[in-house]
């Protein structure tokens, strides 16, 4: 049993279940054994990968389709330029590098990255080595400016609840304990009026899943944007609605049970970008695209084969394979989606439609 493990334990016994939300946000952010408080979760020696750790076009090409969406709002400055989750800083760092060719947009752009995790910013301080950054510990904290965003896989982190139907009402999924050992299970039945818009589309026994911080999240984020223009690239994997239950773990770049390691595994779940989109009401947002489909419409393709010219042997089979791996739906192409908020009355940004 780990050492949060016991402690959850200890806590369950103590005073009854807990929500999924409770179970993740303590497995994640515990201040002495959260997982991302006491660690470095990604490449080869962590849990999981990203696609900005996979091939540097995917954030060249994020850094120019934000440039261009500035260009398009009239260049303000100064602006701020914003990640959420920024993982090692590699995704800044290389939209920096693209955008930066772009007469104006560096030195416009006021960094700003929202990172809860003392380990990763460390990385970030390495990564982004002679950029001026402001850590900020959330989108509260975003001045009050012209905003352009990226969060890329940050949404699927965020603690969520689970509602099981049963009849017109709903049962909470919760953790509680069986026989000393960490348990799902089932809250009474009871009606909520906030999920009574999908009883129209689920059956007895179905589960959804709400995200309570997503919504808080998204309003900061969109009251920027609507008072001082901006655009918000949001990456993720999920679809329009949540269904069924996609809490899952992932450790040493293997499927995990949830319960099993505490504190240990990375826990995440998929994005209802429906509840994103409806949480920002004052500002437009695109329509939801698959990220294979993204990336091409933005040029990956051409900006793979200009890297392919300079490569050979094992290098140039790794690079085809990266490419692959970010935009074929089989892979992170049709799994991982992307959906922008921008201004009403102003262009979404490249590679999106409204």
């Amino acid at each position: 049993m780990t050492p949060l493990a016991e402690l959850l334990t200890r806590r369950i016994a103590a005073t009854g279940p807990i929500t999924v939300a409770d179970y993740m946000a303590e497995c994640l952010l515990h201040p002495r054994h959260g997982y991302y408080t006491t660690r470095d979760p990604l490449g080869a020696g962590g849990d999981f990968i990203t696609a900005p750790e996979i091939s540097q076009m995917f954030g060249e090409l994020i850094g120019l389709c934000l440039a261009q969406a500035w260009l398009d709002q009239g260049a303000p400055a100064p602006f701020t330029l914003a990640e959420l989750g920024p993982g090692r800083g590699t995704l800044m760092a290389d939209l920096l590098r693209a955008a930066g060719a772009v007469p104006g947009f560096a030195a416009a752009a006021q960094v700003h990255l929202v990172e809860a995790s003392p380990t990763l910013r460390t990385c970030q301080r390495e990564t982004l080595a002679g950029t001026p950054v402001t850590w900020l510990e959330s989108t509260q904290d975003l001045p009050d400016a012209p905003l352009f965003l990226i969060a890329n896989e940050f949404f699927d982190a965020l603690p969520i609840r689970q509602f099981q139907r049963s009849e017109t009402a709903w049962r909470e999924r919760q953790i509680g304990l069986s026989n000393e050992r960490l348990s799902f299970g089932l809250s009474a039945p009871a009606p909520l009026a906030d999920l009574d818009h999908r009883l129209a589309d689920t059956s007895q026994g179905d589960v959804i899943e709400s995200s309570p911080t997503a919504g808080p999240v998204i309003e900061a984020i969109a009251y920027r944007i609507a008072c001082h223009g901006g655009v918000a690239l949001i990456i993720d994997y999920g679809d329009w609605r949540s269904q069924g239950d996609t809490l899952q773990a992932a450790r040493a770049h293997e499927p995990e049970d949830p319960l099993a390691s505490p504190g240990l595994a990375d826990l995440s779940a998929h994005v209802d970008f429906e509840a994103l989109a409806k949480a920002a009401p004052d500002v437009a947002h695109s329509r939801l695209t698959t990220q294979g489909v993204f990336l091409e419409r933005l040029g990956i393709t051409a900006r793979a084969q200009a890297l392919a010219a300079k490569l050979s042997g094992d290098a140039l089979t790794a690079h085809i394979a990266t490419h692959r791996r970010l935009t074929h739906p089989q892979e992170m192409g049709s799994l991982f989606k992307t959906l922008a908020l921008f201004p009403h009355g102003t262009p979404p940004p490249p590679g999106l439609n409204p």
